[in-house]
Order: C-alpha cells, then sequence, then structure tokens
C-alpha cells in the first residue's frame, strides 16, 4: 500500500488537487500507452477541443438564464456538464503541451493585459465603505 506522502495526500490535509504538469503528464502517458500520440496535432487538437466546447454548449442551448444558473442542482446535468468541462480542459491541455504553452501562465499575461486594456471605472470616494 503507498504510503499518503508518495499517493500526493497530505496525512493533515486529505487528498490534493492535480497540478496542471502531472495532469499533463498522465494525458501524454494515456496517449502513449494507445499510441494515440501521432493523431494530437494542433489542428487535431483544436478541432477535438471546439467539438467538446460545443457539447458542452448543447446542455446549455436552450436553458434560460435562470436554468441555466441552476443547471448544477441536477445530478445528472451536472455529471454531463462536469464530463464536457473535463473534456475541453483535456484538450486545452494537451494542446497547450504539444505547443509549448505553459497555460497558467498564458492567462496570467493575458488577465494582465485585460487590466491594462479595461481599466476598472474609478469608484467615488466614500463608495463601497
Amino acid at each position: 500500500m503507498k504510503d499518503p506522502e508518495s499517493a500526493g495526500v497530505s496525512p493533515a490535509e486529505g487528498p490534493s488537487s492535480p497540478d496542471v504538469p502531472s495532469l499533463q503528464r498522465r494525458l501524454a502517458e494515456f496517449a502513449a500507452a494507445r499510441d494515440w500520440q501521432r493523431y494530437h496535432t494542433p489542428k487535431n487538437l483544436v478541432s477535438a477541443l471546439s467539438v467538446e466546447a460545443s457539447e458542452l454548449v448543447e446542455i446549455f442551448q436552450w436553458l434560460t438564464p435562470g436554468e441555466s444558473a441552476r443547471v448544477m442542482a441536477d445530478p445528472e446535468t451536472a455529471h454531463r456538464v462536469t464530463d464536457e468541462v473535463a473534456d475541453v480542459l483535456a484538450y486545452l491541455l494537451q494542446l497547450c503541451e504539444v505547443l509549448g504553452i505553459d497555460p497558467l501562465s498564458a492567462l496570467d499575461a493575458k488577465i494582465d493585459r485585460n487590466e491594462r486594456r479595461f481599466p476598472a471605472p474609478e469608484k467615488p470616494d466614500g463608495a463601497g465603505r
């Protein structure tokens, strides 16, 4: 039996969330074990990402804004949403791996650019107190 430390679990904290590099490694190992790497070209991964994102859109397509806000209340729908989010993330992480993009650094840089492009409006004195 593995000890909690080697399983990525701290005895005091319980299970930890996987990090991006470990997920990318697992995805690469999964593909390699099935000899799928040859299909994981940027073009194919972007296409698959688009399909999975469309499958996520399909779940929400005809819902009202209120229904969409409560989508996770139904266990069956919540399971479908969670699976599609996982599929989208899996293809995005594989695309980043193939292209050599650090997704967290890319997002951090994009937020920085957006903060400069779209500054928050100034609040009048005394607002928010």
